[in-house]
Formats: C-alpha cells, sequence, structure tokens
C-alpha cells in the first residue's frame, strides 16, 4: 500500500522557518522525482519545489527561490523541505507528491497534505 504521509505543518510568525517532511511507502522511492505542491484558499495547486530521484536536481517556483530547500533521504524514503523567512502568502495546505514515467505510463502519489499558516 503506498503512504505519503507529511509532518511538520504549523502556526509560525513571519519571517519564520518550518521544515516539513514526508514519509513514504509502498513504492521504490528512489525511482521517483519528488516534489512539494501547495494549495491556498481560492486559489490552484501550485508546484513549490521538485527534486529528481537521485537528488541531483532541483526546481523552486520563483516565489520560494532562495528561502525554501527542497531535499531527500533515500535511505529513509523521506523529502524535507526547509523553508526559511516565511511570508503570509505562504500559507497554504502543502503536498507531497511522487512522479515517475515508465514507457510512456506516468505513475504518481500524493500525500494528505498538511497546513502551513504563516500570521503575526
Amino acid at each position: 500500500q503506498v503512504q505519503l504521509v507529511e509532518s511538520g505543518g504549523g502556526l509560525v510568525q513571519p519571517g519564520g522557518s518550518l521544515r516539513l517532511s514526508c514519509a513514504t511507502s509502498g513504492f521504490t522511492f528512489s525511482s521517483y522525482t519528488m516534489s512539494w505542491y501547495r494549495q491556498a484558499p481560492g486559489k490552484e495547486r501550485e508546484l513549490v519545489a521538485g527534486i529528481t530521484s537521485t537528488g541531483g536536481l532541483s526546481n523552486y517556483a520563483g516565489s520560494v527561490r532562495g528561502r525554501f530547500t527542497i531535499s531527500r533521504d533515500n535511505a529513509k524514503n523521506t523529502v524535507y523541505l526547509q523553508m526559511n523567512s516565511l511570508k503570509p502568502e505562504d500559507t497554504a495546505v502543502y503536498y507531497c507528491n511522487a512522479r515517475r514515467i515508465d514507457l510512456g505510463r506516468v505513475y504518481q502519489y500524493w500525500g494528505q497534505g498538511t497546513q502551513v499558516t504563516v500570521s503575526s
């Protein structure tokens, strides 16, 4: 059974930091590109950051580049999102995503999300 379980969300003041974790099981983690998405109320889900299966390459949304860092530990089947200098506009539900394309078929899994609220 595939599971992606996010943790680490919460309430933080502007300028603060949080570290999100996504612990996974039930699939070959090291074969999947891992990403963090977020969805704010009334808005579409957007890509925040992604990291390749080996961790060699990562990409970020322009709004978080320089503040957020995605990383992964393939030995622990876990992906992280370090979020620094948080802003109120970072408030959203953050989702972990696993994705792999094999022979044209897309394999994709989602976590249940963790709430991040940035407010004074």
